[in-house]
């Protein structure tokens, strides 16, 4: 058993998003996110094979699907489905995104 804390290890300065993955096995993937000001690439879309469960643990944050857009803040989760197009448009720099991350 390892103990850890969702809020440690946040750095003052976060040049690219961070993605720590958590537990991962063939089934299942939780990972933490870590955002400060970061958005996706600006082309394209995340087009997933897994469904993503995701909740917004401190922060605000923006995702852009294809036919609306989804604001977020703390406490707010979303359920997107696997091959449901999505991106992130907007996320706090202070205090910084941080995500929980399921692939399912």
């Amino acid at each position: 058993m390892i103990k850890k804390n969702i809020f440690a290890n946040i750095p003052e300065k976060i040049p690219n998003e961070i993605f720590e993955t958590i537990i991962t096995d063939k089934n299942i993937k939780i990972e933490r996110i870590i955002s400060k000001g970061h958005t996706s690439p600006s082309h394209g879309w995340y087009d997933q094979e897994k469904n993503e469960w995701v909740i917004l643990l401190d922060g605000e944050a923006s995702m852009e699907f294809e036919d609306k857009i989804v604001d977020l803040k703390k406490g707010d989760y979303i359920n997107i489905l696997a091959n449901q197009k999505h991106k992130v448009i907007k996320t706090s720099k202070n205090p910084p995104a941080i995500w929980f991350a399921i692939f399912y």
